[in-house]
């Protein structure tokens, strides 16, 4: 997501860092290239309009025209005024209510209204300790209320059975009242989509909100039509009474317009994001993280999150002490690191929120966000025997060949991967040695700014 507008944006700013100071003229030129790029992202006409006249006012202001820094200081205002029209605040679901706390989703057909049920159960289960039970009003899509099913219990959700022969009011009042019999915290009502907005769609789905009356009413839209999103977001507003919007398919996404055109055209929240088929592909929305990623400052207080929430801890603590105890780095350890990866998104995700990643080429980029990558090594080990996992020195001819046809590879591949596990291996047997500390150092330098340098992720005051 919002690559192109990264690419462009940062190319923009790059520019400035070569001026001695702002002036009137550079900031006109500067602000040409930001409108451009807004617009290349499909940001709606009048939140790009909105966007430059509040960066040229606060541009043009001695503070930033005086700064010696001009790049850092532009970098801030377009920041500032990225997030304002974001939102400012993460707006995270207001479930303050008598239990159960009703959540409505709608949207047109194929947004991923479903899907985004199945992974805002998962959320509210793992992350607030919640009883959610889920329900499906769809009763025109063949096998809505199968998939529904299906999800919920691959999530470990309650499921409210229904069938297409009632109606979605008839399905939302006794979903309703079994929740308040089981005592559950949420329940969330899935409700059928269209091709397009009709006069129908709109009177069926009324009547199913006027029956249940939901705490929350979260619109569901595919971040890919761009400001068409931010367009069909509004009529729904015009006829409900949202209280959020959830963008999906945001991994596909790589211009962002509808992220940054939805608030101000809705004048509603973006409360998640979606990047992804799996249950756990979902995001709360924090307009100021966001808008560091556009920026090429990458998002830390979400990879860190990340890491706390997708890591196995029990895995990782007996990792970190076998390295302590300057115990071999084996096969099945690098297994454990390679598969700890794939389960935060694979490289390509967790490149996206490092800082610095603006700098690298693009070529560097997708190579190592090549995921692909992850799977072929993952198999290769997965064919080797326990004794060739934990004695890498035995993997000679014969060996190599049996296990590069078990994973359905070549030998060469087999080398690059045992090439891989050495430098890791003696990286590994530095650190348990205390040279922990020596690497941090001659790091520093060579380290993209944010990361190595002072207040960075190794430097002074950053993280430890």
């Amino acid at each position: 997501m919002f690559d192109s507008l990264s690419d462009r944006l940062g190319k923009t700013i790059k520019n400035l860092r070569g001026q001695g100071r702002l002036s009137e003229d550079n900031i006109k030129e500067t602000l040409r290239e930001v409108r451009m790029a807004l617009l290349e992202a499909d940001v709606a006409l009048p939140v790009v309009k909105q966007l430059i006249d509040s960066v040229r006012e606060k541009a043009m202001g001695q503070e930033v025209i005086g700064s010696l820094s001009p790049g850092q200081a532009f970098v801030k205002v377009v920041n500032d005024e990225l997030v304002a029209v974001m939102g400012d605040n993460a707006e995270p679901l207001n479930l303050a209510t008598q239990p159960p706390a009703v959540v409505m989703m709608a949207g047109l057909q194929g947004a991923g209204k479903t899907t985004t049920v199945g992974k805002l159960a998962r959320l509210l289960q793992e992350r607030d300790k919640k009883k959610v039970m889920v329900v499906s009003c769809d009763v025109y899509r063949p096998a809505a209320i199968k998939q529904l099913e299906t999800l919920a219990d691959s999530v470990n959700a309650i499921f409210f059975a229904s069938s297409v022969d009632q109606s979605p009011v008839q399905i939302a009042k006794a979903a309703l009242a079994e929740a308040r019999k089981q005592f559950v915290d949420v329940l969330l009502v899935d409700t059928a989509g269209r091709l397009a907005i009709d006069e129908q769609m709109m009177d069926e789905i009324k009547q199913l909100h006027s029956a249940i009356n939901p705490i929350e009413t979260l619109f569901v839209v595919d971040s890919m039509t761009g400001q068409d999103a931010a367009n069909t977001a509004k009529a729904f507003g015009d006829a409900l009474p949202l209280t959020g919007v959830v963008l999906t398919k945001t991994d596909g996404d790589a211009r962002g317009g509808a992220a940054l055109s939805v608030r101000v055209v809705t004048g509603k929240p973006i409360k998640f994001i979606g990047a992804g088929e799996k249950t756990d592909a979902l995001e709360t929305f924090h307009p100021e993280r966001i808008a560091s990623r556009i920026l090429g400052m990458g998002d830390v207080v979400s990879l860190v999150e990340e890491v706390t929430a997708k890591v196995d801890h029990a895995k990782a603590e007996k990792f970190a002490t076998k390295m302590k105890k300057g115990k071999n780095f084996d096969f099945n350890d690098l297994k454990d690191q390679l598969e700890q990866m794939a389960n935060m998104g694979g490289m390509a995700s967790i490149m996206e929120k490092m800082p610095g990643m603006g700098d690298v080429p693009d070529a560097v980029k997708a190579k190592m966000g090549d995921d692909k990558q992850f799977v072929h090594m993952i198999a290769l080990v997965n064919s080797m025997t326990p004794q060739e996992r934990r004695f890498p020195a035995i993997l000679k001819g014969s060996r190599k060949k049996r296990i590069a046809a078990g994973a359905g590879l070549q030998v060469q591949d087999l080398n690059k991967l045992v090439k891989q596990h050495q430098t890791m291996a003696r990286t590994m047997k530095k650190m348990s040695k205390g040279g922990m500390a020596k690497m941090m150092r001659a790091m520093q330098g060579k380290m993209p700014p944010g990361m190595g340098g002072p207040g960075g992720m190794g430097g002074p005051g950053g993280m430890r």
